[in-house]
């Protein structure tokens, strides 16, 4: 076993993080308690569980492994941790640049210490935007815990590990569609897997960005939301443009007092005026959908 000691902020807030990480209420690859979490995850070849335990001021990793923890399997839980607890996106420039805002600067105000939880690793965050193209979140989530089962490996506690790529590559379309994936989501997802597995995209968190996007844009089936999203969630890029997201659409229209969500053309001109912090504004924005009105 190997111990994390991680820093957070004093405003921190962890009920995203808990929150994000329990969206399967199966616990088939994450579990989570009322101050931590438990991820499954391939590290470094290694089948691991990485808990999270949350104190103020701290939260405190522990990764279980099968047998002895690899020097590199301790530093993808390190960067795997910081990306779960949302660190990669620091709000401050975000708050700074909307205080006076008349309509970001409340909705951020109202949750100064928001951000933006990851997955555990890039390529996990975008076959999870992959997954859930076009359809509604508990299907989506249901054939997430599918792909998991199929392909994931399986730690000694019982948890299973989030597929690597290389075992996607395993399955194929027929089997997936068996299980409720529709032709061009499989396609799209073993496209994904097959890249990634050949070296074609590096999914590394320091990854060119503006290269990644190119290249993914390029794969048939991925489209700029499945890109956008999937930079989001896997490397906390601080400038996704979500215009494509219904929810933004959403809010921006209620934020707006207008009856009907602003086309695509016009959420992407709008969300423009937040460059270069407009993940933060997108996170706003789906957070603002919960407020009354």
């Amino acid at each position: 076993m190997s111990v994390l000691q991680i820093a957070l902020p004093a405003d921190y807030c962890a009920d995203d993080a808990l929150a994000f990480h329990a969206r399967d209420t199966s616990g088939t690859a994450e579990q989570t308690g009322p101050d931590w979490i438990r991820k499954g995850m391939v590290l470094a070849g290694q089948a691991c569980v990485l808990e999270l335990q949350l104190h103020p001021g701290q939260a405190e990793g522990r990764l279980h492994g099968s047998g002895r923890v690899s020097a590199g399997a301790r530093a993808l839980a390190a960067s795997a941790a910081e990306a779960m607890l949302g660190l990669r996106i620091d709000p401050a420039p975000f708050l700074r640049a909307v205080r006076r805002d008349p309509l970001m600067g409340p909705l951020a105000r109202r949750r100064p210490g928001l951000r933006v939880i990851q997955s555990g690793t890039v390529f996990e965050a975008l076959s999870w935007a992959i997954i859930g193209q076009q359809i509604n979140l508990s299907f989506a989530i249901s054939l997430r815990r599918t792909l998991i089962t199929l392909a994931g490996r399986q730690h000694a506690t019982g948890l299973f590990c989030y597929p690597e790529p290389a075992d996607v590559l395993r399955l194929d379309a027929d089997l997936l569609g068996q299980h409720k994936f529709s032709r061009a989501k499989a396609e799209t997802l073993l496209r994904l897997a097959r890249l990634a597995e050949d070296g074609t995209l590096d999914l590394r968190p320091t990854a060119d960005i503006d290269k990644l996007c190119a290249q993914l844009l390029a794969v048939k089936g991925i489209g700029p939301w499945t890109v956008q999203y999937g930079l989001l969630r896997g490397i906390g890029h601080p400038d996704c443009s979500l215009h494509g997201d219904v929810a933004v659409r959403s809010a921006i229209a209620r934020l707006l007092g207008q009856p009907d969500k602003p086309s695509l053309a016009e959420a992407e001109a709008w969300l423009a005026r937040y460059a270069p912090q407009r993940t933060l504004a997108a996170a706003h924005l789906w957070a603002s959908l919960k407020d009354e009105v």
